[in-house]
């Protein structure tokens, strides 16, 4: 019998390693990114109080286009850097959530810093 490992755990225990190094203060949250099969959400968090200040997902009435390619990512992104800039934050702390900093990741990144934010 094969047995497949189980990547959520692998992924959760990689989430859980990045965040004993990634704090986000009020003067520079934290941007947080969650990738499913069929969406990518991004939250900008204040570790301190414990609180979201913004977010951005695919899930979105207004979102156009399909939730799971690097395309969305970056829209989100840029999203998530509008509403972020409309409340005064200019530097956060990337949380890659324990996913590989690569395809949707990556692109939600680089929306991000096109969208003026800088980490």
């Amino acid at each position: 019998m094969i047995n497949r490992p189980n990547t959520k755990a692998q992924r959760l225990k990689r989430h859980k390693r990045v965040r004993g190094r990634v704090f986000g203060t009020p003067e520079m949250p934290r941007l947080n990114v969650f990738r499913s099969e069929k969406h990518i959400y991004a939250q900008i968090i204040d570790d301190t109080k414990g609180t979201t200040l913004c977010s951005a997902s695919s899930v979105e009435k207004d979102f156009e286009g399909v939730g799971s390619n690097k395309e969305a990512a970056k829209k989100v992104g840029m999203t998530v850097a509008q509403r972020a800039k409309e409340k005064g934050i200019d530097k956060v702390v990337f949380d890659r959530g324990g996913y590989i900093y690569h395809g949707r990741v990556a692109a939600l990144a680089d929306g991000a810093r096109e969208g003026g934010l800088e980490f």
